[in-house]
This record gives structure tokens, sequence and C-alpha cells, in this order.
């Protein structure tokens, strides 16, 4: 099991770069989105290519973030209800949906939008507006970030199980948060 524990220590390393490196995604969006917005306002100039890359850059932050916000616990989960049940309970709940709904998305995903990346590679497909991008770079990002969030749900499984068995502390504690204002109030940043 120890091993499997680096694995998950070693996929989680991955994540939380992946998720630190998109930040910078997040505000080259933003830029980008008040430069065309000044521009087409203000001189009357657009460009779709300008307009398609902050589609792209969004769509990256999104896909490319999916493991990184599994990571952290920032997915949905119903505190109201769990907060009643054990830690043992809660992790079995996590392991199913994990193992029966996460894992096979993912899967499904990679398995279908692989072929699409592809066919846009081969083809040198284009965005039919005057001006676009490329279209492989934004097709690449889904089953990218579906491996992303594939190799988490494997971290995570990982853990529940270890914790399961007496092996680690809850991976997850009843209320905490691992998102970025945690790690600054625990001193983790």
């Amino acid at each position: 099991m120890e091993w499997m524990l680096r694995l998950a220590r070693a996929i989680d390393w991955l994540n939380d770069k992946v998720g630190r490196a998109i930040i910078w995604l997040v505000l080259a969006t933003v830029l980008i989105s008040a430069g065309n917005a000044v521009m087409r306002k203000t001189f009357s100039l657009s460009s779709n290519a300008w307009l398609e890359l902050q589609w792209y850059l969004f769509s990256a932050v999104f896909l490319l973030g999916a493991g990184y916000t599994f990571l952290r616990n920032g997915h949905v989960r119903i505190d109201f209800i769990s907060a009643r049940l054990s830690a043992r309970t809660r992790s079995w709940i996590d392991i199913v949906g994990i193992v029966v709904f996460l894992m096979p998305l993912c899967v499904l995903l990679i398995d279908m939008s692989w072929p699409l990346f592809v066919r846009a590679w081969q083809s040198g497909e284009m965005s039919q507006n005057a001006g676009g991008l490329i279209r492989w770079p934004v097709y690449l990002l889904i089953p990218v970030g579906m491996s992303l969030l594939l190799a988490q749900a494997v971290s995570e499984l990982i853990k529940r199980v270890a914790f399961l068995r007496g092996l680690i502390p809850d991976p997850i504690p009843l209320g905490a948060s691992h998102g970025p204002q945690a790690a600054v109030a625990t001193g983790q940043e």
C-alpha cells in the first residue's frame, strides 16, 4: 500500500502544479477579454482570433483545473448531509462515487474526445469564423483535462482506502476546506 500512497502523492503534486499554473491563464483570459472589449467599444475593432483565444483559455482553466479542484475538495458536496455521517461512511460514499460514476465518465470522455482531437490535428481544422484559430488545441484540452481528473480520482481512491485501513488520517476531515484560504490560514502556502 505504501507504493500506492507514493503514487497518490505524485498525482497530487502534479495536479497541484497544474492548478497553480492555470491561475495565470485566468489572468490572461481577463486581460484578453478586457482588451477585446476596449478595442471593440473604443475603436470599433474586433478580432475573431482574440475572441476565440479568450474562449480557449477559459476552456483550459476549467478542463485542466478539474483535477486540482478535486484535490482541493472544491467539488460539490452536500455538507449538511455528510456532516451527519461518520468519516468511514463518507469515505465509502466517496469510493462508490469515484468507482461507479467519476472514473467511467472520465474514461468515456477521453475515449470519445481523442478521435476528435486526432481528426482536427490531421485535417488542420480551422474555425469557421473569419480569422479564427485552429481547433486541435482546444480539442486536446478535453482528453488532457479528463486524464488529470482521472488520475486525481485514482489518488483520492487510494487515500480513501488507506484511511479505511487505518493507514492515514481522514483525507477530508469534516468541515475542512482544502482551498487557498485554508492553505493560507494553516501556513501551507
